[in-house]
């Protein structure tokens, strides 16, 4: 595959000019790996954007080979685009017009399932590859995999499980709903999943095996930041949180469990808070935040930075000892696993699915039970106070996969699937 010249056009449901999610951005970087290769003779970056001006379907050019989508989604349970007119007018004429040979897609969240139809009605010779990020096709919960209401996990998809937790539609609208993705799925070449903790997810939902493959999110080849510099009685004792600020991402567990410390305990150590997206939550969510950070942030235990760009990433990590990603979902592959990694930042997460797989218990990272406020304040107490555990993680970590070898396994992937 390597030795044939390819036009291959990334899609994303976002742009990381608007949006720094981690699927976007893994999608805009394996662009620019796929644009550099000099095996590729041509790609573009066709991102989903919104404008403030609705779902106008219109196609615009952002910067030479990059393209904005204002597109939408309509009905989220069935994933139905909302400008249908655009898909035969203007997104087909996007695929005549720039004859990729290859559409590496990213997503259909914002974008519907019903350009894959279209990608095949222009050129039935083009191949599309579909990354994975998460459950969504599973999973009518936004793709979480959490029970509604009760937010326990869910372990399987099932006509009468997911009619449970969305009592207001029938098992014939799941029946329905799961024979639709399906039916676009059909038309995918092959699949590629960040973690084998999705792709087995996947396989169980009806993706044949020898069709879907596990392909980490590259990173930048940067060399690991130094370690904090300690003073004489210093310790390792400074934790920082990096992501969105929402019921899944654990944020709250932290809290309480900086809440339940005694005040001798808390002055022990310092976590960072630095996430995004606090106020587009939900009005209870952000009042039970706010009610337990502001006392934290004046004990002086808890920082609350606030949202950061992706270049600053490096420089905000560098001022804490640990990474933590406290989820109580299943997550796929959080980038910040890896992008600790590159900064030399031992992580302490969540013990499920791909956290657990991506982090090794007592190699590079801890493992502490998702939601259990008790676990997560006794394990922030003793790596802080432990003299050897930090060095012991820092030197089990390996450099992540890079983004130019990321397109390379891509590459193999796509010759092997011909």
């Amino acid at each position: 595959m390597k030795n044939e010249q390819q036009r291959i056009l990334v899609m994303s449901h976002a742009h990381p000019d608007f949006s720094l999610g981690g699927g976007e951005i893994a999608a805009y970087n394996l662009f620019k790996a796929y644009r550099s290769d000099p095996n590729v003779e041509e790609a573009w970056f066709l991102g989903r954007a919104d404008r403030n001006r609705g779902h106008t379907g219109a196609i615009s050019l952002r910067r030479p080979n990059e393209y904005l989508w204002e597109q939408a989604v309509h009905d989220w349970h069935n994933m139905t685009a909302a400008h249908q007119e655009s898909l035969t007018t203007w997104f087909a004429d996007l695929i005549r017009a720039l004859k990729p040979t290859i559409v590496h897609t990213h997503h259909y969240a914002h974008l519907g399932l019903e350009y894959l139809r279209v990608i095949k009605q222009v050129d039935p010779s083009i191949k599309i590859y579909m990354t994975l990020h998460e459950f969504m096709a599973i999973c009518s919960n936004n793709g979480q995999m959490i029970k509604t209401g009760s937010f326990k996990l869910c372990n399987r998809e099932s006509l009468d499980d997911c009619q449970r937790c969305f009592p207001q539609k029938t098992i014939e609208d799941f029946w329905l709903r799961k024979h639709r993705f399906q039916k676009y799925f059909a038309l995918v070449d092959g699949f590629v999943s960040p973690s084998e903790f999705l792709r087995e997810r996947y396989i169980q939902w009806g993706i044949a095996s020898d069709k879907i493959v596990v392909i980490e999110n590259g990173q930048a080849p940067e060399e690991p930041l130094p370690p904090r510099a300690l003073d004489g009685r210093g310790t390792r004792n400074r934790f920082g949180f990096f992501g969105q600020i929402n019921p899944f991402k654990g944020v709250d567990v932290i809290l309480k469990a900086l809440t339940a410390m005694s005040p001798s305990e808390r002055r022990k150590i310092v976590f960072e808070i630095h996430g995004a997206n606090l106020e587009y939550q939900s009005s209870e969510f952000r009042e039970s935040v706010d009610a337990m950070r502001a006392p934290l942030v004046k004990q002086g235990v808890l920082q609350w930075v606030g949202p950061y760009q992706p270049h600053e990433l490096r420089a905000r990590m560098a001022n804490v000892d640990w990474v933590v990603i406290p989820s109580i979902w299943w997550e796929n592959s959080p980038m910040v696993i890896q992008e600790a990694f590159v900064a030399g930042k031992p992580v302490i997460c969540s013990d499920i699915g791909g956290m657990a797989e991506k982090v090794a218990d007592g190699v590079n990272g801890i493992h502490v039970a998702a939601g259990n406020t008790l676990a997560w304040q006794n394990t922030l107490l003793q790596v802080a106070r432990d003299p050897v555990l930090w060095g012991k993680l820092h030197a089990g970590i390996k450099a992540p996969l890079s983004y130019a070898a990321c397109a390379d396994e891509h590459f193999d992937y796509f010759g092997a699937m011909q």
